[in-house]
């Protein structure tokens, strides 16, 4: 310690006052109430996913319209106004859609929604129209329309029930939900222990300088160990179909983190919000999820056969 760092200690001792130690992590957390959240967040989504198939998707819509809110908030306090009516009418549809529906009617409220993002902005003033189109349809497809993937496998289950499943017995789809979940979760929660631990060398310093690539190597490798579990007792699926979904789901996981994380670097803020203690707002939280659910979807798809 130089004599510039001891003046400091030297003057804080002198007054009768320790130096304040930082409550967060090295990896920039509040751990404790981060896991209490997080854990009641997910017993929640599967309760619903396992049980009352129509809450799940209920759940899902009220995450996507809090993390649009913190988007448009976002945005209107950096000078672009989004279209908010019609990108929170769209918000509220695209999940009941998917689930109701199927993938076409999914697409049909993202096309619906983007065509009222711009006959809502056309009747006003032209000033800023560009920018606040192009956020309106951004928006639309970066949470609603992509969480809106997380509800496809339950419409593909073939029953879309208003109440309880049929016969009280969760379908397959529900499942594949649940280990999509539960692979995000494994992601988030290996990567923060290794890289807050081991984590050395910044992934992309310019955009999450605490995310390391030692924090990733601990996701895939946490992820892969439940992956494969989930796989083989879950699924009923050989090994192999676990590895493959935990790549996928952290790779696109961790995809959907920087883009978050460029995004608010863009908009110069930390956290889109503040309601989630340890984890910041709801975009800090569907992330990860917004970019795993269509892969998961599409890997479900591939692997169908197995």
């Amino acid at each position: 310690m130089g004599q510039a760092d001891q003046a400091p200690a030297s003057r804080a001792g002198a007054r009768g006052k320790q130096p304040r130690s930082n409550p967060t992590p090295k990896a920039g957390r509040n751990l404790p109430a981060a896991v209490v959240v997080g854990l009641a967040m997910l017993l929640g989504v599967l309760g619903g996913l396992l049980f009352l198939p129509l809450a799940f998707v209920a759940i899902v819509t009220v995450f996507a319209v809090f993390g649009v809110w913190e988007i448009y908030r976002a945005l209107e306090a950096n000078g672009t106004r989004m279209p908010i009516v019609p990108v929170m009418t769209g918000t509220l549809a695209m999940p009941f859609a998917a689930y109701f529906g199927g993938i076409e009617s999914q697409l049909f409220a993202l096309l619906l929604s983007a065509v009222a993002v711009l006959l809502w902005r056309s009747i006003e003033s032209a000033a800023g129209s560009a920018n606040s189109i192009f956020a309106g349809v951004f928006t639309l497809g970066w949470v609603p329309f992509f969480i809106s993937f997380a509800a496809l496998p339950l419409h593909a289950a073939g029953t879309t029930p208003l109440g309880l499943w049929p016969g009280g017995i969760a379908p397959i789809g529900a499942w594949e939900i649940a280990v999509m979940l539960l692979l995000v979760v494994s992601n988030d929660t290996f990567g923060y222990l290794v890289g807050a631990s081991l984590g050395k060398h910044p992934m992309a310093p310019k955009i999450s300088p605490k995310k390391s690539w030692e924090g990733f190597a601990g996701s895939v490798a946490g992820a892969t160990l439940i992956g494969v579990l989930a796989a083989l007792f879950v699924l009923d699926k050989p090994w192999w179909v676990g590895v493959l979904l935990a790549v996928g789901t952290v790779a696109a996981a961790t995809a959907g983190d920087l883009a978050e994380s460029m995004v608010k670097r863009e908009l110069g803020v930390k956290d889109m919000s503040s309601i989630l203690p340890g984890h910041g707002g709801v975009m800090d939280r569907l992330d990860s999820i917004v970019f795993a659910s269509p892969v998961a979807f599409i890997m479900y798809g591939l692997v169908a056969g197995a």
